[in-house]
């Protein structure tokens, strides 16, 4: 537990205890790089040489609590009561022993107090008003605590946990409805501009918060300087390591995206080898993969993107995803285990896909066997196989139709998610029939569908349906209309919202730049070809469309979906 460089933050705590102040120190740090089940392992260890330290017992209760990746309502109904319990035993025990605290410590303990009323889990309803009253708290500890660095830190984050991953409208830029996003913005880059002030290292959480609420703004590029300085703070923190990539994707800069993954994937696997039994985190280990895989997509890498891929089957076995009353885990983990057939569509891989066996297990691999089903049916579609695709798009449907309506991944219903596909589909066998009219309105309904999903980072279905709309477009020599639809997907149009785009990617660069050849549209074309001879230039596979279900350039290298 005290092998990993978590960075050089510290908060003195009131205790007499060099070890409780060591323990408490990691495990706090541990909390704040979203690894909660670790910080109160190391909570209960500085416990050991100070049972009665109130703010560890406040330390306890607080990692024991909902975050940002794992919200009241996503825990099971046995894994709130838990929660729930252990959180309220631990704030009463901060409370019981708070003479012996200090002035902030104390009102840090009262505020969190608020958040766990009972000790058992209650209504969604009444979890809300949990995380009102905390926020509320919390607002007042910051008015009287102004310039101290964790209480910024746990008020910005207490005031996004009201509206988790709502707090921006995606169309508009306005902050959600209900979202305190403007107040935790300001609290949180208050504090960055303190800790410059000072000459001082920024606050981690502070850094990790400011990606948080910037990632689905109109301006991810207004976080670009914490991202840079994240991502050399913890070097065993691999959540602290990911996360500057959720800026650099939104801003085209996918190289430095990879990089902060592959940070992340040796320190998780560090923390794995250490762990033992899978916990939580397992979650957060695979969904940094999952952003390699996404970035890599977009880099035309398909060898790390396969990679990233099959590292995430190996961590989730059956039975991670059979594990009971978990469902944020089972759910998500097995989403990310269904990635791969992403990467085998992205990049081309049809005998593969055709050749490789269905999962034998479709009411525990939900997404997975659904995803098959669907590059198979893409596979097929391509390779003028009609039969087949069609037989794999019954399949598909009847898969979706297996979904229970309340599952979800990510931040998306899985049915929602899966339409798209479902859409993709049926444009690729109508296109490759040569029902081409027909075959552009499923895909311009894809787009539509994918571009009202809900926020995630990576989005939740992993390539754009704008790839194979224009690419096949362009086919039949709709050159104009083709070109828009890249420019919206690069944003350069400015027609979709910003966390919808993808700057300066190979794919779109590529199509574009035909596009304006074959309009005869000079203007524009020395700079387009630089940035594309630039991102060529990083690709391990050759780049002849943006989709190589394109029949006009099929090559066994490279898709689209």
């Amino acid at each position: 537990m005290d092998h990993f460089d978590l960075g050089a933050y510290r908060r003195p705590i009131s205790t007499s205890s060099a070890e409780t102040q060591r323990w408490f120190d990691i495990g706090l740090n541990w909390c704040y790089g979203f690894n909660h089940e670790e910080g109160i392992k190391c909570f209960e260890k500085a416990l050991e040489s100070d049972p009665g330290c109130a703010f560890v017992h406040w330390g306890i209760a607080y990692a024991a609590g909902p975050f940002y990746n794992l919200t009241w309502k996503e825990h099971g109904k046995a894994e709130a009561d838990h929660a729930a319990r252990r959180c309220f035993e631990h704030a009463r025990l901060a409370q019981a022993n708070a003479a012996s605290a200090s002035p902030v410590e104390r009102r840090l303990i009262e505020a969190l107090a608020d958040r766990f009323q009972q000790p058992h889990g209650v209504s969604a309803a009444e979890f809300e008003q949990w995380d009102d009253a905390y926020a509320a708290a919390m607002r007042e500890v910051y008015r009287d605590y102004p310039d101290d660095h964790d209480v910024m830190a746990l008020t910005v984050e207490a005031l996004m946990m009201r509206t988790v991953r709502r707090l921006w409208n995606l169309k508009t830029g306005a902050p959600a409805p209900n979202s305190d996003v403007l107040e935790a913005l300001e609290i949180c880059e208050r504090s960055i501009r303190l800790s410059d002030e000072a000459g001082a290292a920024p606050h981690p959480a502070a850094l990790h918060l400011h990606i948080h609420l910037l990632e689905m703004s109109t301006q991810p590029e207004r976080g670009m300087r914490s991202a840079e300085r994240l991502g050399t703070m913890c070097p065993d923190a691999g959540h602290m390591n990911h996360m500057p990539g959720h800026i650099y994707v939104l801003c085209g800069e996918y190289e430095k995206a990879k990089i902060a993954s592959e940070k992340a994937v040796r320190a998780n696997d560090l923390y794995l080898a250490y762990a033992g039994e899978p916990t939580y985190y397992l979650l957060g280990c695979c969904h940094d993969l999952h952003l390699m895989m996404f970035t890599c997509m977009f880099l035309g890498q398909y060898r790390p993107a396969l990679w990233a891929a099959d590292k995430v089957r190996s961590l989730v076995t059956r039975d991670v995803v059979s594990i009971p009353e978990r469902p944020k885990l089972t759910q998500t983990v097995e989403g990310y285990h269904a990635m791969k057939s992403h990467v085998q569509v992205r990049f081309g891989r049809w005998r593969e896909i055709i050749d490789e066996p269905m999962n034998g297990e479709p009411g525990l691999y939900v997404v997975t066997t659904a995803l098959q089903h669907y590059a198979k049916g893409v596979a097929h579609a391509t390779l003028r196989d009609f039969a087949s695709a069609e037989r794999e798009r019954d399949l598909f449907s009847r898969q979706i139709e297996n979904v229970p309506p309340e599952r979800r991944f990510l931040s998306n219903p899985t049915k929602a998610s899966l339409a798209v596909g479902a859409a993709l589909l049926d444009g690729e066998i109508a296109y490759h029939r040569g029902r081409h009219d027909e075959a552009y309105g499923h895909l311009r309904r894809a787009v539509e569908l994918d571009d009202n999903l809900s926020y995630t980072e990576p989005w939740a279905w992993m390539h754009p349906p704008r790839h194979a709309l224009a690419a096949l477009l362009l086919d039949q020599g709709h050159a104009t209309e083709a070109g828009q639809v890249y420019r919206d997907d690069l944003g350069l149009s400015g027609a979709v919202q910003r966390c919808a785009q993808h700057p300066d990617n190979v794919w779109a660069l590529h199509g574009l730049v035909e596009c304006l050849k074959r309009r005869g549209e000079k203007d524009e074309l020395p700079g387009l070809e630089a940035k594309l001879a630039a991102a060529l230039a990083k690709a391990d596979v050759a780049i002849t469309s943006s989709c190589l279900c394109r029949t006009s350039v099929q090559a066994d290298c490279c898709c689209c979906h």
